[in-house]
């Protein structure tokens, strides 16, 4: 089994689940970090993407890389330099280590990378399979961009694999506590006109498809990482209330209010994308958490 892994975003909310998870199986981490880690169990070697800085010695006795790093997409309003920061910090980044690998002896055979739902961005009520075209927008533009920076490990002889990430549902961060405080506060309500899709997992099986990913190296090319039943934005809202045991009543917050506060942004809010999940129960994975009920069961104790 390779048990040397290489973690690129291993400081962040899915990075530290997953090295908690490879650890206690005996795995042996090392992160690429901006800073010292503060884990005693994980070597943490430093790089500097912004200025083409990296430590060398990082792949030294590497098997597979995880590449989780890049700015956080929801973080700030999307101007044009905040656009630029979000692609280079997931296409630049992976460069920086294959532009290593190229020069400097390596054991390194598989990447495995992050990848965004936005591929397919807006898309209403078509199912979309990993067979589905790119949106033509800034997204879907960023999603090619990373995906084919990623895949540049193909001229390197490497296994590549991308994991087209949904909506996380995690209580610690991302959209969840943002769409739960206002349903604990007594107002929550859908967002514009709730019926778009939201393509939803559990971190839970965020993790295992890595797992499985690591395990098994017939697993190659893109796949989407969202559970096998979406819902829609009032469906996932109804169900945080149920949950949280808070009444629904206030009126739905219109687009055109969402479109104020957050600009070009709000797409990821008012967009539809439902996802097929087929391609990686076909693969043979087994979801731990296929509807939302039994996940924000889990997520909520």
């Amino acid at each position: 089994m390779n048990k040397n892994i290489l973690i690129t975003g291993g400081s962040g909310l899915l990075g530290k689940q997953l090295t908690a998870e490879l650890l206690s199986k005996g795995y042996y981490i090392s992160h690429l970090s901006r800073s010292r880690g503060k884990n005693p169990k994980v070597k943490t070697f430093l790089w500097d993407v912004a200025t083409n800085q990296i430590d060398e010695h990082c792949i030294d006795g590497i098997d597979t890389i995880i590449h989780l790093a890049g700015t956080g997409i929801a973080d700030k309003r999307w101007t044009d330099e905040r656009k630029r920061e979000i692609i280079q910090s997931r296409t630049r980044s992976i460069s920086m280590i294959y532009e290593l690998l190229r020069k400097k002896a390596h054991r390194v055979h598989s990447v495995i990378s992050a990848s965004g739902i936005g591929y397919y961005s807006d898309r209403g009520d078509e199912l979309l399979t990993e067979e589905s075209p790119a949106a033509h927008d800034f997204m879907g533009a960023c999603c090619i961009e990373w995906e084919d920076a990623v895949d540049r490990g193909l001229e390197l002889g490497l296994r590549t694999v991308k994991f087209r990430t949904g909506v996380v549902l995690d209580k610690k961060g991302g959209a969840l506590p943002q769409l739960a405080l206002p349903v604990k506060l007594g107002i929550g309500s859908p967002l514009g006109n709730g019926k778009q899709w939201v393509p939803w997992i559990h971190p839970g099986d965020v993790v295992g498809m890595y797992m499985m990913a690591i395990e098994n190296e017939e697993l190659t090319g893109a796949y989407n990482m969202a559970a096998p039943q979406p819902v829609t934005n009032e469906e996932l809202t109804k169900a945080v209330a149920k949950q949280l045991h808070r009444p629904l009543w206030a009126p739905k917050v219109p687009a055109g209010v969402i479109k104020l506060l957050f600009g070009e942004l709000a797409t990821l809010v008012l967009g539809s994308t439902k996802v097929s999940a087929q391609k990686i129960i076909q693969a043979g994975y087994q979801f731990k958490y296929p509807d939302v009920q039994s996940a924000l069961k889990e997520i909520y104790g």
